[in-house]
């Protein structure tokens, strides 16, 4: 069933204008680290650094993965990742009042960053056996729904408001991508914002500021407000050209917290100025045309959606991000992909980029219906 292949060949074949892209911005990740931590190597570059070698052996090693053992091996991944879920709610441990993260012993994971990719791959699968006349039946979106609410809920519970929204938001770009019609989206949002009261009810006393918060920054300039505030200032005095490498003072005055993951790109704007800004958006959009080309190339249902879901994963993140750190929508704690620090979002991220690797090798195979 699986053919045989030459390692030297099949490297060459890899689609190296999307290896080059994503090297790119992780490199450009490693040295806004770098400039973070006053010019110094410690303590976030080199993790960083050492994350990115390993992400890539491992993007490398799935993208040399027949599409066809990705597809039989996706619900297995989703059930045993659905499992680390639950483990953290028994097991996990907690940090900034938070219970996130599983300590494996040889490994500290975040579960609920892997089970995105998861969660793409299951729904792609389960959309590989429908025909498309029984997407929209109404029996035939309660499994979907299933895999959906399952890990956002436990995501939730962590608690991880930012997650689970990012979690939501990525499996129900894949329904869209799927075909599922638009009023089954139109009644989700109605009954969202029917919600909308009991949900507010239930947000913990920092979610219910970070989002009056957003409204109004200096309703607690020095509090829940502080970090936006900062990151508009430093956003902003970094004019066109930016105050050169190493040379931000938000940065190194310590006046943004959090400079190295969330708000990392407020760092590199005020560093790198407009221009700078410019370029690395348009390094994004250009990761994102090439996952469009190669969805628009790949044969079966399973590698269209795996490829599509992952680009809207990768443009959401994006978005949210840098309209986090422009004031543009609440703190929600999303990273900036392959550029913040952070080892599972950097790993989870560099295994997707392979997964559509994998996909793009493989677009002219086809996958069984069942």
């Amino acid at each position: 069933m699986f053919a045989r292949f030459d390692i030297t060949d099949t490297m060459r074949a890899l689609h190296r204008p999307l290896i080059i892209a994503v090297g790119l911005l992780s490199i450009i990740g490693v040295g806004t680290l770098y400039s973070v931590a006053d010019s110094s190597f410690a303590p976030w570059s080199w993790r960083h650094g050492m994350r990115l070698g390993l992400g890539f052996a491992l993007m490398i090693a799935i993208a040399l993965t027949d599409i066809r053992r990705i597809y039989a091996a996706a619900y297995f991944i989703f059930a045993a990742l659905l499992v680390l879920l639950i483990g953290v709610e028994f097991f996990g441990e907690r940090s900034m009042g938070a219970q996130r993260w599983l300590d494996l012993g040889i490994v500290r994971l975040q579960p609920s960053e892997f089970m995105r990719v998861g969660l793409i791959l299951a729904l792609a699968r389960y959309y590989q056996t429908r025909h498309h006349s029984e997407i929209s039946h109404p029996l035939n979106l309660l499994i979907p729904i299933g895999l959906i609410i399952t890990p956002t809920v436990l995501v939730f519970l962590q608690p991880d408001l930012g997650t689970a929204i990012m979690l939501a938001a990525t499996a129900f770009g894949v329904l869209v991508l799927a075909g599922v019609h638009w009023r089954y989206f139109a009644l989700g949002a109605l009954a969202t914002f029917i919600a909308i009261p009991f949900a507010w009810g239930n947000l913990l006393a920092y979610q219910k500021q970070r989002i009056l918060v957003f409204l109004n920054p200096e309703r607690d300039p020095l509090g829940a407000g502080y970090h936006i505030i900062q990151s508009k200032i430093g956003i902003g005095s970094g004019g066109l050209f930016g105050k050169g490498f190493g040379e931000g003072t938000q940065s190194r005055l310590n006046f943004l917290p959090e400079k190295h993951t969330d708000f990392i790109f407020t760092i590199f704007a005020e560093e790198m100025g407009f221009l700078g800004g410019v370029v690395l958006i348009l390094l994004f959009a250009f990761v994102l045309y090439l996952h469009f080309r190669i969805a628009a190339q790949v044969r079966s249902t399973f590698a269209r959606l795996c490829v599509s879901g992952i680009s809207w994963s990768l443009f959401v993140y994006v978005a949210v991000n840098l309209a986090m750190v422009m004031g543009l929508l609440p703190v929600v704690g999303v990273p900036l992909p392959f550029v913040s620090y952070g080892g599972t979002s950097l790993l989870t991220f560099l295994i997707s980029i392979g997964v559509v690797l994998a996909a793009e090798r493989h677009a002219m195979t086809e996958l069984p219906k069942s």
